[in-house]
């Protein structure tokens, strides 16, 4: 599941990368996504929308395992 979850952060990076930031994965356990906000994204205050609204919906869509994607 880590390769699966690493592919589809690879497609959201580059929208990322256009606002200065990134993402990190950390780990994958039993569907949660333990991720890091690195660059401008991670001190945005915009933060919590990009990986709840962001990273974590398209996460869902793309792998039906994940059941939360978690800030670190």
């Amino acid at each position: 599941m880590r390769d699966k979850v690493e592919e589809v952060l690879d497609k959201i990076r580059p929208n990322l990368m256009l606002d200065g930031g990134n993402v990190e994965l950390v780990d994958v356990n039993n569907g949660v996504v333990k991720v890091k906000l690195t660059g401008a994204c991670g001190g945005c205050a915009m933060a919590t929308l990009t990986l709840k609204m962001g990273i974590e919906r398209i996460l869902k869509q793309e792998i039906p395992e994940v059941k939360e994607v978690v800030a670190v």
